[in-house]
């Protein structure tokens, strides 16, 4: 690496990068954050972001020009909240927990309702369309994913699968499953009833994120012990998957601190990704490179969630208690927070690669 990007000092250097204009969102959740969604509509100049947590709310902040955060409006939920997705025209805002419903909350009028059920917490929900057709996916600890038409109360269809579902993500008609026992699912939403691949996870212990790339051609995989792999859907692109180390301390003497991949977020134009851990730092990565494009100094406690804004302008984060290290590590000081990071130029941007040149 050293030979491509310059010596290897002033590489690392250059990869070191900077949160001092980092902005803070006010009137931050009182529990532990679960997971952060922005408005993906790129007609709309706003950006708003919505923010689920343990303390039982989904509340939605427009993010004002100066950075700022402003509340717009919440939503109540009968139990903490895990999971929440924005509609694709950015007017409403999906929500699911374990309270074992999901829910709409229409940012217009500010009425929320609910759209599904599953017999135990839903882990996930994601928003998807269908010839067209508004839909929400849900997967859930019961051991099953659950499609639903918003017009009608009963499932539009349900995969029974392995195990307890612990993560998902969708982008066009791909729709990737993580369960427990590191079984992965792979569904064409073409064929939504079915399962068009089904894998163990590459890493050996246990999932924690899956994340689609944003050309949806494949996926990222991020687990407890530190690692992140890259995995494309179809064979014949087998040779390009690969796994690396991350969110690990410099060994001391025989022993490395390992911590666990909580979040995996690709920028939606360079297709490049960040992931976040329960060390309290994120990074930003180019998979087509295999290359780390910058670090990122400990932010004070581990990050739960991040997700860019539809331009990729704008990296938010939070921070609160993840239960990584049980109850023990958790206390009334533990800081929960979202924090904006403004994306430089430099940042995301692929590097070139050598083997393509």
């Amino acid at each position: 690496m050293a030979g491509l990007f310059g010596s290897a000092a002033a590489s690392q250097n250059n990869t070191i990068g900077d949160l001092k204009q980092d902005v803070e969102l006010g009137s931050p959740p009182e529990d532990s954050i679960s997971d952060l969604a922005f408005n993906p509509n790129p007609t709309d100049p706003k950006d708003f972001l919505a923010v689920a947590s343990w303390d039982k709310k989904v509340r939605v902040y427009e993010i004002l020009s100066n950075g700022q955060g402003q509340g717009k409006v919440q939503l109540e939920h009968d139990a903490p909240v895990l999971s929440v997705d924005f509609f694709k025209d950015g007017s409403k805002v999906l929500s699911a927990g374990a309270d074992k419903m999901a829910k709409v909350l229409d940012l217009n009028t500010g009425q929320g309702v609910q759209v599904a059920q599953h017999d135990a917490p839903i882990r996930c929900v994601r928003y998807f369309e269908a010839n067209g057709t508004p839909m929400a996916v849900t997967g859930s600890w019961d051991k099953t994913v659950k499609y639903w038409d918003f017009r009608s109360a009963a499932p539009a269809g349900t995969l029974q699968c392995q195990e307890r579902v612990y993560t998902m993500d969708v982008r066009e008609n791909l729709l990737v499953v993580g369960t427990a026992d590191r079984y992965i699912n792979v569904v064409n939403l073409k064929e939504p009833t079915k399962f068009y691949k089904t894998m163990q996870s590459p890493l050996k212990w246990q999932t924690k994120v899956v994340s689609c790339f944003t050309d949806s051609q494949g996926f990222a995989i991020g687990s407890i012990e530190g690692r992140c792999a890259i995995q494309y859907v179809e064979d014949k692109d087998s040779t390009l998957n690969f796994s690396f180390k991350c969110h690990r301390d410099t060994p001391q003497g025989n022993t490395t601190s390992v911590y666990a991949v909580n979040d995996i977020s690709f920028h939606p134009q360079h297709g490049t990704f960040s992931t976040a851990g329960s060390d309290g730092t994120f990074h930003f990565w180019d998979k087509d490179a295999k290359h780390r494009l910058k670090g990122y100094p400990n932010v004070g406690g581990s990050i739960t969630s991040t997700t860019f804004n539809k331009t990729g302008s704008i990296f938010a984060y939070a921070i609160s208690y993840d239960w990584s290290k049980g109850y023990q590590g958790n206390g009334s000081t533990y800081p929960n927070k979202v924090l904006l990071h403004p994306v430089l130029p430099d940042e995301c941007k692929p590097r070139p690669n050598p083997k393509k040149r």
